[in-house]
């Protein structure tokens, strides 16, 4: 008779799941005895749980297979949870494994005693106890079930002794759980009403998020058709922005004056597959339409005139012939002619600035765009590097992006390609980390050797917490407790084994990138960059405005003027120089 851990393996082999991320612990020794003991099944080791679970959402976002990661009791499960929840609200399927103690203490406050299925509950589609071995089957096959069909996390939590009890084989039939096939759609009389109100309007913009994902032809025939500007999402990016005559780039903290103005400015927004949550970039008088394959996403953020229910692929499918084509290109050019604009203003910064330093970080996404390969995946911080790799990255169909687009947690660049190199060690993974997140979860560097991983990562050293410092300035609040002393990164990484370089020249960027790049295993590129850039938004409110006049005379009350003049100095005598 086979282990309740060797059960299980056989079933998530049987799954399409050939890897699970964590970190080992006497009440995860079942489960990891099981794997060394498994053939083509391996125990991805990292430093920290948390990072288990951020690799694999990033495993899971880029495979849209089941990734599995695991936590041994109390602590180790505990440090799961932020990661799960960035699985989570990135919507993929991952199971978590989170052992627990033994069951005659449960209730005991016995060592490490945590409640699991309470704490887990809120991150989860799916958490249940496996309080003994009977249960088993059922639990995980539901498990991973819930896992796959609502793209979410499910958290089955196991006792230690219960991995090691056994099972007759019958009792587990190892049958393979993989997500289903549907064709989603609106019925006839909605796409109908949807159609009337696209043929009726004059001015439609589409706004498309991560639902997009699939539908690249559909949208654009949808563009086509009603000669209408395309505006993504971040999420969207990868999706929407490649082979596409109708864009007009993205909206948000993030995004260009086009995007925003395309959106301001039309009279019906068509939302595709996105749950973009900032209400003051959506249109004031405008009627909205939006599809989106979760009913209770409908009109959460702006209030709109016709819901949808389905995927954007089966929806649009199913919509074109219903549309008049539209021959009007006004509201089309006049968006596209604001984006060419908007897009020489944002390029017109990404390069070596008279060999000024500290170095534009815009400079450094541009020349990591340029160099990288054709089909590569770029993991991102959140932070200031989220917004270069927002403005900066060019999305072709084949390259691909992964951050912490929604939960917004710091720390997740390194661990997210961690996920990204070991479901494909033969693909180009470049990690966009900020000093801050590199920081916080610096042993994964560790990792990647350990496990051989070719990661480059290319650290955006500002010595401080940018965006938090942009935000402060934003409210009127003088920077503090920003600062951060950093080490030179690139020593460290030499000190790790790993290849290092530090960048303080703009001149020697280029040059540092491409050989980080061209080295044979995991790289650091320690780029020294400017502190003060502004990354304004396409939209800025009175709030923000005042809040800026506030900070500065703040700034110079508490005798820090020095900072507001290398603010001035950065980004306005920069661009009137430029």
């Amino acid at each position: 008779m086979a282990t309740v851990a060797q059960h299980l393996i056989s079933t998530l082999q049987a799954s399409g799941v050939r890897r699970v991320y964590g970190l080992p612990g006497d009440s995860l020794n079942g489960f990891t005895d099981a794997i060394r003991r498994s053939e083509g099944m391996s125990w991805e080791h990292v430093r920290h749980e948390e990072a288990a679970a951020f690799a694999a959402t990033a495993d899971a976002a880029l495979t849209g297979r089941l990734a599995v990661c695991a936590g041994s009791c109390g602590p180790g499960n505990l440090h799961l949870i932020n990661g799960l929840y960035d699985a989570q609200r990135t919507r993929v399927p991952v199971l978590a494994v989170a052992a627990h103690i033994p069951i005659g203490e449960i209730g005991s406050g016995y060592f490490q005693e945590t409640h699991p299925q309470e704490l887990f509950r809120e991150c989860s589609v799916y958490c249940e106890l496996v309080s003994n071995a009977e249960s088993a089957p059922r639990i995980f096959e539901m498990a991973m079930r819930a896992a796959v069909e609502e793209s979410g996390v499910a958290v089955v939590v196991v006792p230690g002794e219960v991995f090691q009890s056994r099972l007759p084989a019958g009792r587990w039939t190892n049958r393979p759980v993989v997500a289903s096939r549907s064709v989603i759609r609106p019925d006839d009389a909605s796409l109908r009403r949807a159609a009337d109100l696209l043929n009726a309007a004059s001015r439609v913009t589409i706004l498309g998020g991560a639902g997009t994902a699939g539908a690249h032809a559909e949208v654009m025939r949808l563009a086509a058709a009603l000669q209408s500007p395309i505006v993504h999402a971040f999420r969207g990016k990868e999706h929407l922005e490649y082979d596409n005559p109708y864009d007009v780039g993205m909206t948000g903290l993030l995004g260009y004056a086009s995007g925003y103005k395309a959106i301001k400015e039309a009279d019906l927004l068509l939302m595709l597959g996105t749950d973009f949550p900032y209400s003051q970039f959506y249109p004031e008088d405008a009627r909205v339409i939006q599809v989106d394959i979760r009913g209770s996403h409908l009109g959460r953020r702006t209030p709109v005139d016709l819901g949808l229910v389905g995927t954007v692929k089966d929806t649009a499918a199913a919509l074109l012939p219903l549309l008049t084509a539209k021959s009007d290109r006004t509201h089309l050019d006049r968006s596209q002619n604001h984006y060419r604009r908007t897009r020489r203003s944002l390029d017109a910064l990404a390069v070596n600035d008279r060999d000024r330093t500290p170095i534009r970080p815009e400079y450094v996404a541009g020349v990591v765009n340029r160099l990288a390969a054709d089909d590569a995946v770029f993991t991102f911080d959140v932070g200031s590097p989220t917004i270069w790799a927002a403005r900066y990255l060019t999305m072709n169909g084949r390259r691909r992006l992964s951050g912490s687009f929604t939960h917004g947690t710091m720390a997740c660049a390194v661990p997210h390609a961690i996920g990204a190199q070991t479901a494909d060690r033969g693909r180009q993974v470049i990690a966009l980390a900020g000093d801050g997140g590199l920081a916080m979860l610096f042993g994964e560097l560790m990792t990647l050797l350990q496990n051989d991983l070719p990661v480059k990562v290319i650290v955006y050293n500002n010595s401080s917490l940018n965006f938090v410092e942009l935000e402060m300035k934003a409210a009127g609040v003088v920077n503090y407790a920003t600062d951060l002393k950093n080490p030179d990164f690139a020593a460290v990484a030499k000190a790790l084994g790993m290849f290092g370089r530090r960048v303080e020249q703009p001149g020697d960027l280029e040059q540092a990138i491409a050989d980080a790049l061209a080295h044979d295993g995991p790289a650091l590129v320690d780029v020294v960059v400017a502190r003060q850039e502004l990354t304004i938004p396409p939209a800025i409110s009175a709030e923000q405005a005042k809040g800026f006049t506030v900070y500065a005379i703040r700034t110079i009350l508490a005798g820090r003027g020095d900072e507001l003049l290398d603010l001035v100095s950065t980004n306005v005598a920069r661009r009137i120089l430029d």
